[in-house]
């Protein structure tokens, strides 16, 4: 291996969350070195994979975007392309883009308590070649989807299916659907964007302009679907009589405090909130029955996380009847198509798999310290960012009921304070430390399948604060950064020091050992 280049600080990923915490990394830790290492060609994370018709965020952009870099785009609901093209604009604009090192998945991780700092073996992934760097401070912005693995449902008699089987991860640039049969498995945001998408013509790449056929949406069980407008009216009003950064903080504001108070009403008022979804969903779809048999989840809203359709798009074209939903469960693939358990076989050119990602840690990365792997589902998570048992590490969670970006973005301005702490204080590693037994809870309180079937994989949350990962960006906000830091995170001391101690038995007993 050739030995790389030495850095304060590695964020891994260069997506929405990588590009953001370099922004914070060099406005405010000035002087700090950073590089960021990303494991694909080219930046922008999710919104640079993914690559199926119509794929969009399902957050308004002006919490999704960043707080500092105003979004000018009039959808609040953007597709991806304009999301990458905001991620590049940024990464350009404050040279970010210079600290980028493509192609470079991290594939081993250690960290040394005596030299307190990590040893990052490094792959370049279309040579395959290998590299070391090292950093004092390592920061996973890789989200905690396996990219490179979608969920396989293990669809009964696939083998036997004559058509076209295609995973929206993996969307070929040479589809085409045009005048095609297709059915869509799933009922989650993929699926819901994907349908009426298929619909309006394009393939997502190079193949036919027409639209499908027809298209089927094959849910197991139903989703909370909620329609909103394509197009935010009274930010529109805002931005034409207030400057643009300004206009961006009062939107990015308004739409924060109604996505909280939403959630809130959903979470508190449970029975209400089913009422009012479906009450929307038959207003617009003029079929009660309908709403009954294929809208209306048997969980209460937000238990899962709530799919938006922009101008109730998919609504529509189940109410004019080039879509369908079909609520059962397969019994088979067969040449033709599919066979329901209920016996009606539905017949399709192209079947799409839209059955969801698995979750995987901090991009694959498997934290070592001295040698030793950590075992994450032992680990709690504090603040929201670092971990027990790992110093000198933060992870990057976002919010499942909000905006990704809100958390993160408080998450990169906490790494911040904590390595202007370290540097006043002196400490060279440190690690958080609980100050008592806490009681665990999933890291993710979700009921979705994607989290449950991975979660017990993942570090956990606490019952108490700071180690509980909450979902309110309000009281984060306020609480958060304001976090005493002195009484939660505790300097770390090398193996070698703790036998030492063992020895004489003079060390400090506000120090911690970690990695034995």
């Amino acid at each position: 291996m050739e030995q790389s280049e030495h850095v304060d600080v590695v964020v891994v990923g260069a997506g929405l969350s990588g590009v953001g915490a370099a922004y914070r990394l060099q406005t405010e830790r000035p002087g700090t070195t950073y590089a960021v290492l990303e494991a694909r060609a080219d930046l922008g994370g999710t919104w640079d994979l993914f690559r199926y018709p119509g794929v969009r965020s399902d957050s308004d952009m002006y919490t999704l975007g960043y707080s500092f870099k105003p979004w000018r785009d009039g959808r609040s609901l953007a597709d991806g392309p304009s999301i990458l093209r905001y991620i590049r604009e940024t990464a350009t604009e404050h040279g970010i883009d210079r600290h980028i090192r493509f192609s470079s998945k991290v594939v081993g991780a250690d960290f040394d308590t005596a030299e307190a700092r990590w040893t990052l073996t490094v792959e370049d992934t279309v040579s395959g070649e290998r590299r070391t760097m090292t950093c004092g401070f390592l920061y996973s912005c890789a989200g905690y989807y396996d990219y490179d693995h979608p969920h396989d449902p293990q669809l009964p008699g696939v083998e036997s299916y004559a058509g076209e089987l295609v995973h929206p991860q993996f969307w070929p640039e040479d589809l085409d659907t045009a005048g095609k049969r297709v059915v869509v498995i799933g009922s989650g945001a993929t699926a819901v964007t994907l349908v009426p998408s298929l619909l309006k013509g394009g393939s997502g790449g190079s193949g036919g302009s027409g639209g499908a056929a027809h298209v089927t949406m094959l849910q197991r069980t139903p989703t909370w679907i909620s329609a909103v407008p394509a197009r935010d009216k009274k930010a529109e009003r805002i931005k034409k009589v207030l400057p643009a950064g300004a206009a961006h903080h009062v939107i990015r504001a308004k739409n924060i405090a109604f996505s909280t108070a939403f959630y809130q009403f959903c979470q508190r008022r449970p029975q209400q909130a089913r009422k009012l979804l479906t009450g929307l969903s038959t207003r617009i779809l003029g079929d009660a029955q309908l709403v009954a048999d294929h809208f209306t989840p048997s969980y209460d809203p937000w238990d899962q996380r709530l799919c938006a359709v922009p101008n109730a798009d998919l609504f529509g074209v189940v109410k004019d009847g080039r879509a369908e939903v079909v609520t059962d469960r397969i019994a088979s693939f067969v040449p033709e198509g599919i066979r329901l358990e209920s016996g009606r076989v539905l017949e399709a050119d192209v079947v799409v798999t839209a059955t969801g990602l698995k979750l995987l840690a901090f991009g694959g990365i498997e934290p070592h310290v001295d040698g030793e792997r950590v075992d994450l589902a032992e680990q709690f998570v504090w603040n929201g960012a670092m971990m027990t048992g790992v110093p000198n590490f933060a992870v990057c969670i976002g919010y499942t009921n909000a905006s990704w970006t809100l958390r993160a973005d408080l998450t990169h301005r906490l790494v911040t304070k904590v390595l202007a702490w370290m540097e006043r204080t002196g400490e060279r590693a440190v690690v958080p430390q609980p100050d008592g037994e806490l009681s665990p809870r999933p890291l993710l309180d979700l009921a979705a399948g994607y989290v449950q079937r991975s979660i017990g994989a993942f570090p956990r949350q606490g019952d108490r604060a700071p180690w509980l990962v909450r979902q309110n960006y309000v009281l984060d906000s306020v609480r958060t950064l304001r976090t005493d830091l002195s009484r939660t995170l505790a300097p770390v001391r090398p193996r070698a020091a703790q036998r030492g101690a063992d020895v004489t038995g003079d060390a400090s007993e506000e120090m911690v050992e970690v990695g034995a």
